[in-house]
């Protein structure tokens, strides 16, 4: 796949260095925040949004600055944490269309200080439906409109106070180019014939539910998988959840307290002594060191936890197994689902698409560990829809998935 239609000659990039009519002062009063909602709701066309939180500095994922730019109101910087309460901007610009870039990033924290679109393009999903490989905004800028935009600040701690000036230089600048960058994609969508698709994906996330809190999100510390028995879960659960209160007060972002990687060790080590565990990779710091007389209780109770209360291994399932299991588990679905990965690898490459924008592979490992009886490409596209599929993915692969459901069916050796 190439970056959009293909390979074209490229007239050398722009440093983008400076917001036009330089950079805004931080909205911080209820009486500037007033004035920021007067000019955008007088404000034409879309308005460029976006948010700069705090992550790995914070435990919470709140928005620390909000930037918005729009034709007619220019650019304003807003401190979300001297003005919690967004949701009269919000109002003001319930019938413009917002530009986002990775919507689905910043949309939960612009939620929470209550601005909510209505209407939504977002740069980074409409660049992948049209083929562009690399969607980083900063490449995106380059690429498509010859800018070079610094990305330098990205990975900031934004809960900083007060911000340098050349932090807000860059947050202004990741609004200044938003809806350029907007009308490029729509004009590439539309001559490759997929702005409707576009648009259904737009729609897809404006009407998505929050995600429901995950089941132990302890399993996900990096380097369980090395552990090999139900005790060392257990001291694995015992500590993340340690750090995780402890980080909830102070507000800090759990991985700065201390390391996954000295939960494991101590969960791998299964120490016999407050002193033992100081003296483990990750816990001898000065800062790490002084959690070790609060957690190390949390550690000897799960070390004597009664066996039948210890964690098994792995969650039970809703789904199929892993698919590198399925040639032993059920050599027919494993043929199914080949199948299925074969026939919409040729429709992404037909039309330009990742895969996984395609069709949710998860759904397609649904649909071919329990296919549909019969499998008409009427009944696939009952399932994909009831899966979340949107229509033009519907429309591009049931009848593929249809042929490979039937075509593995056929194949498979008589039991």
């Amino acid at each position: 796949m190439t970056d959009g239609a293909g390979e074209v000659a490229r007239p050398p990039s722009v440093p983008l260095l400076e917001p036009r009519g330089g950079v805004p002062p931080v909205t911080e009063t209820p009486e500037a925040l007033a004035d920021v909602v007067e000019r955008f709701a007088a404000g034409t066309g879309p308005v460029a949004v976006d948010a700069e939180r705090a992550s790995g500095y914070r435990y919470s994922q709140r928005a620390y600055l909000v930037q918005l730019r729009r034709a007619g109101a220019g650019t304003a910087l807003i401190d979300p944490i001297a003005c919690p309460d967004l949701s009269a901007l919000s109002e003001a610009l319930a019938d413009a269309e917002w530009v986002l870039h990775a919507a689905n990033q910043d949309l939960p924290c612009l939620s929470g200080v209550g601005m909510r679109p209505t209407r939504l393009f977002d740069t980074e999903l409409g660049a992948r439906i049209a083929g562009y490989e690399r969607v980083g905004l900063g490449t995106m800028a380059e690429i498509v409109l010859g800018q070079q935009l610094a990305k330098e600040h990205s990975a900031a701690d934004w809960s900083r106070r007060p911000l340098p000036e050349s932090w807000l230089r860059y947050a202004a600048l990741d609004v200044e180019i938003l809806v350029d960058l907007r009308d490029a994609l729509e004009g590439e969508l539309s001559r490759q014939g997929k702005l409707t698709w576009a648009e259904e994906e737009f729609a897809a996330i404006l009407a998505a539910e929050p995600p429901p809190p995950r089941t132990d999100p302890w399993r996900r510390t990096s380097g369980i998988h090395r552990l090999r028995t139900r005790r060392q879960l257990a001291i694995v659960r015992a500590l993340w959840h340690a750090r995780d209160d402890l980080a909830r007060r102070r507000d800090v972002a759990p991985g700065r307290l201390l390391p996954d990687s000295a939960i494991v060790a101590a969960a791998a080590a299964a120490p016999t002594s407050e002193d033992a565990l100081g003296r483990l990779p990750g816990w001898g710091g000065k800062a790490t060191r002084r959690l070790v007389p609060s957690f190390w209780p949390m550690l000897e109770q799960a070390i004597a936890e009664p066996d039948d209360g210890l964690p098994r291994p792995s969650l039970p399932g809703d789904g199929p197994p892993p698919a590198s299991r399925w040639p032993d588990r059920d050599p027919v679905a494993a043929a199914r689902l080949a199948a299925a990965r074969a026939g919409l690898g040729a429709i992404a490459t037909q039309y330009g698409l990742p895969v996984e924008n395609l069709l949710s592979p998860e759904l397609v490992r649904r649909l071919t560990w329990t296919p549909p009886e019969p499998p008409t490409a009427a009944e696939v596209a009952a399932v994909l829809r009831a899966g979340g599929a949107r229509q033009w993915q519907v429309d591009l692969t049931a009848e593929v998935l249809a042929a490979a459901l039937t075509a593995s069916a056929d194949a498979a050796p008589a039991p």
